[in-house]
């Protein structure tokens, strides 16, 4: 179902289209604004979780009945039964319990305000824990009122929301309809609070940092761009924290982390939204080796938080393999031996690789092979290490192998979830870099700017030190099993 014809559960939907049932529903609203006064109250205070009464109870013998009142509120999912009885099913955040409602215990007028609500509408229960002849936890209602009114019927309680842009522009009804969808952003909260908990734990100090920014940086992207009519200067959304997170290391907070928004310009995917969620993190003293063991743990942090039991082995030391190694074991081309672009791509075309080659820059390909034969065959968590200086202008120059920095790439299922480097802290070479990336904007590639102020800062003097970026859609993506970042963002892009 999608849009404006989606139905509900209830019966009345087989008989009424949508204008009916809402004109129905709006009746109702307004009966019960003249005949109740106890409805539609401002507040509904000391409510309990529906799952810690389900808990609390798992001990009662099936007919038997407590006098211990519990008060509880959500959303009518079901109702059933008539008479002098009838059985609701009431679901919150945490889970559904049956209500069971009594003529003796209600009287006949207010079983029948009840039994008159729809499913959808909002009501708040005081009411006795007991477990039901057949088995189920139940609170009998002993007195009830009703929170909202639902003018419009909720999706179909068991077949849900079947049209995947209907969930994704309307997340609203799709968590209505869905406990898995409920479950799921629960899990993605509890791995950015479990990110955050290992990061805090560790000495990091948690900051915030520009949003807009006058001059964009630290990736690899095209920007989105704004006007301060004040200031009358334009700014831009930004695309990385990096350059004012390293700054906050010169400035002597020697572990700092950032958890938010970043915004790039560009396609929509399966992997891609132009809106995502980052952690940055940097800590001066380290390198790239010990930010490789650093992530190791925090992911396996955030896979304990959620009771990960998929495929993928966290608990262990994840593979490392260097970029030049990875290109040779996918495609069969030394990149060590094709290391100018007529080489390379003469490589690439004996091979029938498909990749863009006319006009493509050395580190165009390079990076291209890496996305197209490589990455994709990365499931098992993996570290791809040392890359080409021609990718990496914040990286250090490796120790021990010119023309490579110290960077390294962590892929799992297929995907990119991180980014880290021995920082570049000798601001004479980061001027050079910036020229050869200002060189490859001339050129017409996407190119880092030229950030003075980050020159500056440099040349006050930077600790040596190691910096990681997680990409947390992309984590949550494979500790919920996902497969779009779509399904782990709220409100994604979307196309009219």
């Amino acid at each position: 179902m999608s849009g404006s014809d989606e139905r509900p559960a209830d019966a009345g939907s087989l008989r009424h289209g949508l204008p009916e049932l809402i004109a129905e529903r709006r009746a109702k609203a307004l009966r019960l604004r003249q005949t109740d006064a106890e409805a539609f109250p401002y507040a509904f205070a000391g409510t309990e979780p529906i799952a810690a009464i389900l808990d609390a109870y798992e001990h009662l013998a099936a007919g038997e009945e407590t006098e211990d009142s519990h008060r509880v509120a959500g959303r009518v999912l079901a109702k059933r039964g008539a008479g002098k009885a009838a059985f609701l099913d009431l679901v919150d955040r945490t889970g559904k319990i049956q209500l069971h409602a009594r003529v003796d215990v209600l009287g006949s007028e207010a079983l029948q305000r009840l039994t008159s609500l729809d499913v959808g509408d909002l009501i708040g229960v005081d009411g006795a824990a007991l477990r039901s002849r057949k088995g189920e936890i139940s609170l009998r209602v002993d007195a009830f009122t009703v929170l909202a009114k639902a003018l419009r019927p909720p999706p179909d309680k068991h077949g849900g929301l079947s049209d995947v842009q209907t969930r994704y522009r309307r997340r609203e009804l799709d968590l209505m309809a869905s406990e898995d969808a409920r479950k799921l952003f629960a899990d993605r909260a509890r791995i950015i609070s479990a990110v955050r908990g290992y990061l805090d734990t560790e000495g990091f100090l948690e900051v915030e940092t520009p949003v807009l920014q006058p001059l964009y940086g630290g990736a690899l992207a095209r920007p989105f761009t704004t006007h301060h009519n004040e200031l009358d200067r334009d700014l831009y959304l930004r695309i990385a924290t990096e350059l004012y997170l390293k700054r906050l290391l010169v400035g002597g907070l020697e572990r700092v982390y950032e958890l938010g928004k970043d915004f790039r310009n560009e396609g929509v995917s399966s992997k891609h939204n132009p809106e995502f969620t980052m952690v940055e993190f940097y800590e001066a003293y380290a390198d790239y080796s010990d930010e490789a063991v650093r992530l190791e743990e925090l992911v396996r942090r955030a896979a304990r938080a959620v009771d990960y039991a998929g495929e993928l082995d966290l608990e262990g030391r994840w593979r490392r393999v260097t970029f030049v190694e990875s290109i040779a074991e996918a495609t069969g081309i030394d990149l060590s031996s094709a290391r100018d672009p007529d080489a390379l791509r003469a490589e690439v075309v004996a091979r029938g690789l498909e990749i863009a080659t006319e006009g493509a820059s050395w580190p165009q390909m390079a990076d291209d092979l890496l996305s197209k034969f490589v990455e994709p065959t990365l499931q098992q968590p993996t570290f791809v290490l040392d890359y080409p200086v021609e990718l990496s202008p914040f990286a250090r120059e490796h120790r021990s192998r010119a023309g490579l920095v110290e960077r390294w790439e962590a892929f799992a299922g297929g995907i990119e979830i991180a980014n880290a480097f021995s920082e570049l802290v000798d601001p004479d070479v980061q001027r050079e870099r910036f020229e050869a990336q200002q060189r490859l904007a001339s050129a017409g590639e996407e190119a880092q700017p030229y950030d003075e102020l980050f020159l500056a800062a440099l040349e006050q003097g930077m600790p040596p030190a190691g910096g990681v970026g997680l990409g947390i859609d992309r984590l949550v993506m494979l500790l919920t099993g996902r497969d779009s970042i779509r399904e782990v963002v709220l409100f994604p892009a979307m196309r009219d």
